[in-house]
C-alpha cells in the first residue's frame, strides 16, 4: 500500500541502515554458525527479513546492512532475496567489516559500525538516516516516525515502547516529558530507586492504555532517525554504542524526541524469547501478523511444493511448505520448510527449523551405512519443549525433554538453555537416545 503522498518528505530524503548484530552469545547455539539476523523465524523467514521488508513497505528502498560475525549465510540470503530492477533507485547493499588504511579492527559497537561506513552513505543524497536492528520482531510504518521527527524539528528521534519491569533491567530505559522529548536515559538499570524514577505515569498510561496495576517503562527499541549532520557530528570520537554512549550524550545538547510505539515488539535476544515468539505464531490470533497483505514480509522464493500430510494429527501448529509428515501427532509446534516427520512420532511445544535440502534415497542409505539416522525426525519418537535446528538427524525411538534437567546444560550433542533443549544445526541424535 503506497501512502507516500500523505507525508511531507520524499523517500529519497532517507537512507536505511540495518545493524547486523554482534556475536549473539545469548542465542547460542543458534548463532554458532550464523549471525543473529540470519536466524530462521516462522518456519521460512530470517530475522533480517523483518526490518528489510518494513523498510521496503515504508517506501524506503535504499538500504545498507552492516555485517560482521558469522555473516556468510546472512550474505547469501540477502543476495538471493533482495534484487531491485535496473530502473528503480533501490538497493540492499551489504557492508561487511573490513580492513582499511584508516583502521584494521572490527566494529567496536553499533555507533562504531555506522561511523566506519559514513563514507559509503555519503555517496547517496539524503537528509536523514534511519537506523534499525536486524534481530527484532515487530511491524511499523517508519514513515510515521520520520514524519513526527520532521514535525518536532528533532535532531534525533528514538523509537520506544512500553515494557514491564521484568524486561526493563535488560534494556535501555528512558524518561520523556509531555512533549515526548527524552529528558533522561539509563542503560539496563538494576537499582530499585532508578527503576522507580523511570516508571511511566499519566498522561502516557491513559493515552497508550498501559496497565496501571504494575510498573511499566519506556524502553529503547534500538530504532533511530538521525538528521544527517547530527549523526556525522555525534560520531566524531571513540564512543562505540548508540544506546550506552551517543544517545545519553545527545540528550544534554540536542533535541532528542521519542516515537512511542504501542504495538507488539520482541527483541529476539535470548533462546527463551526466540522460542516463545515462534510458538506464539501457532495461535489463530498471534501477536505478529505474517498474513497482512498491505505490509507483507518478504523472503527468498524457494518454489517448494505444498506440504504433504498423511494420516497425521495436527493441533494448534504452523506448517511451512515442502514438508512430508506421515502418521505423526504434532501439538502446538512450528514445523519449518522441508521437514520430514516419520510415523508414530509425537512433537509437542517444539520448534523444528526444517532442512536446506531433500535427502535422496541413495544419500539416506549412505547415511544409514555410516550409522546415521535419515535427515528429519525418525519413527516412534517423542519430543517436547525443544528447538531442532536445520538439517538435523533424529533417530527412531528417541525421547527428548527438558523435564527434570538443569535450566542450562551442555551435553554431547545437545544444549539446554532457559529450560529448552536445543539440537544444533546438523545435529545427530542416534536411534534409541533418551535426553
Amino acid at each position: 500500500m503506497n501512502r507516500s503522498h500523505l507525508f511531507s518528505f520524499s523517500p529519497m530524503d532517507v537512507i536505511t541502515v540495518i545493524l547486523g548484530g554482534g556475536a549473539g552469545t545469548r542465542l547460542f547455539p543458534l548463532t554458532k554458525e550464523r549471525a543473529k539476523p540470519a536466524v530462521p523465524i516462522a518456519g521460512k523467514y530470517r530475522l533480517v527479513d523483518i526490518p528489510i521488508s518494513l523498510s521496503i513497505n515504508s517506501g524506503l528502498r535504499r538500504i545498507f546492512i552492516l555485517t560482521q560475525f558469522n555473516s556468510s549465510s546472512l550474505h547469501r540470503h540477502i543476495q538471493q532475496t533482495y534484487r531491485f530492477d535496473d530502473y528503480s533507485q533501490g538497493f540492499v547493499e551489504i557492508l561487511a567489516a573490513q580492513q582499511t588504511p584508516k583502521g584494521a579492527y572490527w566494529y567496536q559497537g553499533t555507533a562504531d559500525a555506522v561511523r566506519q561506513n559514513l563514507i559509503h552513505f555519503a555517496s547517496h543524497p539524503h537528509d536523514m538516516v534511519l537506523i534499525l536492528a536486524g534481530d527484532q520482531l515487530y511491524k511499523m510504518d517508519y514513515r510515521v516516525m520520520i514524519e513526527q521527527h520532521i514535525e518536532t524539528c528533532a535532531d534525533v528521534t528514538v523509537g520506544i515502547t512500553p515494557v514491564p519491569m521484568k524486561q526493563a533491567s535488560a534494556l535501555g530505559i528512558l524518561r520523556v516529558n509531555e512533549e515526548k522529548r527524552i529528558v533522561a536515559f539509563v542503560e539496563k538499570p538494576k537499582e530499585k530507586e532508578v527503576l522507580k524514577e523511570f516508571a511511566i505515569s499519566d498522561p502516557f498510561l491513559s493515552l497508550y492504555h498501559i496497565p496501571k496495576d504494575s510498573a511499566y517503562y519506556f524502553a529503547s527499541m534500538g530504532i533511530y532517525v538521525f538528521n544527517r549532520k547530527t549523526l556525522s557530528n555525534a560520531l566524531v570520537g571513540a564512543e562505540p554504542d548508540f544506546g550506552k554512549d551517543i544517545i545519553p550524550s545527545l540528550i544534554r545538547t540536542h533535541r532528542v524526541y521519542s516515537y512511542i510505539y504501542p504495538g507488539y515488539w520482541e527483541d529476539i535476544g535470548t533462546i527463551s524469547a526466540f522460542y516463545q515468539a515462534n510458538l506464539d505464531l501457532c495461535h489463530l490470533h498471534s501477536n505478529f501478523d505474517f498474513y497482512d497483505s498491505h505490509f507483507p514480509i518478504f523472503t527468498r522464493p524457494r518454489y517448494l511444493p505444498p506440504s504433504k500430510i498423511l494420516d497425521a494429527t495436527i493441533e494448534n501448529s504452523l506448517i511451512a511448505e515442502g514438508c512430508i509428515i506421515t502418521g505423526a501427532k504434532i501439538t502446538h509446534s512450528l514445523i519449518g520448510i522441508r521437514s520430514i516427520v516419520q510415523p508414530e512420532t509425537c512433537l509437542k511445544d517444539t520448534v523444528l527449523l526444517g532442512n536446506d535440502y531433500y535427502e535422496t534415497e541413495s544419500q539416506a542409505l549412505s547415511a544409514e551405512g555410516h550409522g546415521l539416522p535419515r535427515i528429519g525426525i525418525g519413527n516412534n519418537s517423542f519430543i517436547e519443549k525443544t528447538i531442532i535446528d536445520k538439517n538435523s538427524r533424529i533417530g527412531n525411538n528417541v525421547k527428548i525433554s527438558p523435564a527434570g534437567k538443569p535450566q542450562n546444560y551442555d551435553g554431547d550433542f545437545y544444549y539446554i538453555r532457559d529450560g529448552i533443549v536445543i539440537i544444533p544445526r546438523g545435529g545427530v541424535v542416534p536411534h534409541g537416545t533418551i535426553i
